[in-house]
């Protein structure tokens, strides 16, 4: 009889975060458990442009969305987007740092509700959104990517 060959971590093809695929934005964050919270430092290239000098929209919500959705790690689960709404603030501007950081509101059975804000180098706000994730599953080694 062969033996049980070990799980293996399934790629992660991201479109936000996947390393994996090559056209991924490869966005980078921190979780901070302890908080709870996850906080990321980016600048946006040219390529995800909308207006003049500013971060398409669509860009935005990605950004917003990855980073709640990073908070699910928190939570030892895997949780989708269910609803996602994004106020834009001021324009955010591309090829300059700025700050991410998405926060836990609530949770009520299968269902999380979270908040992130995107600020400039000076901390001015650009966008605020929330979101609510709906837990799909327990987290455990087959959904955590190479």
């Amino acid at each position: 009889m062969k033996p049980a060959s070990p799980k293996r971590k399934p790629k992660n093809y991201c479109f936000g975060c996947g390393a994996a695929n090559p056209h991924s934005m490869r966005l980078k964050f921190s979780v901070f458990p302890e908080e709870p919270a996850v906080r990321g430092t980016l600048t946006v290239a040219r390529r995800y442009q909308g207006p003049p000098q500013a971060v398409h929209g669509g860009i935005i919500a990605l950004i917003v969305d990855e980073a709640m959705g990073k908070l699910s790690r928190v939570d030892g689960v895997v949780a989708l987007t269910a609803e996602l709404t994004v106020e834009y603030i001021k324009p955010v501007p591309l090829g300059r740092k700025i700050m991410v950081e998405a926060r836990p509101e609530k949770q009520l059975g299968r269902n999380y509700w979270r908040e992130c804000t995107i600020r400039d180098s000076e901390g001015t706000l650009l966008v605020r959104s929330r979101g609510r994730f709906v837990k799909i599953a327990v987290r455990d080694d087959v959904t955590q990517y190479e």
